[in-house]
């Protein structure tokens, strides 16, 4: 299991295209296990979308929001489109540390995620992962649970 740190106020801001500014709200500590890693002993491409994926499972349950209970209620969140980029490979042992922010555009919710290895703080991955809502099978506009992450995600002014 990971460690899971909570980002102070002092974080970077990250600037959107439409203008908005985000900042990184939650990061989780992992490390890279050897059997994640291909003949070429660096962590498969595959690998980081688990890594991805875990990091905003931990997000929704720290804030109190289960699959399994939005399920219940009708309610599926499922990823429409997945754009990484890979910068540095990760090795057997590296520890790292994956962040992330959420975005609303349209219906879709766009979780940015980043993957920094700790040793010397060096972007591995930046990823852009697409999800939407669905209720009772319809495409739902938005969900009051992730709206509320997108607030908290957003940089306050003044």
């Amino acid at each position: 299991m990971g460690s899971l740190f909570i980002l102070d106020e002092s974080n970077l801001n990250y600037p959107l295209g439409d203008g908005g500014q985000f900042m990184y709200i939650f990061e989780l500590e992992l490390k890279v296990r050897d059997y994640e890693c291909d003949i070429q002993g660096v962590v498969n491409n595959s690998v980081y979308q688990n890594y991805l994926e875990h990091t905003r499972h931990e997000f929704l349950e720290y804030n109190n929001i289960s699959f399994a209970e939005l399920h219940n209620r009708g309610i599926d969140a499922m990823v429409s489109s997945v754009e990484i980029a890979y910068k540095t490979p990760l090795r057997p042992g590296d520890n790292f540390i994956s962040k992330l922010f959420v975005a609303k555009e349209g219906v879709r919710y766009i979780f940015h995620q980043v993957i920094y290895r700790k040793s010397d703080n060096k972007l591995a991955i930046r990823a852009k992962i697409n999800a939407v809502v669905v209720i009772d099978g319809k495409l739902a506009s938005s969900l009051p649970e992730f709206d509320e992450l997108v607030i908290k995600s957003e940089v306050k002014e003044g």
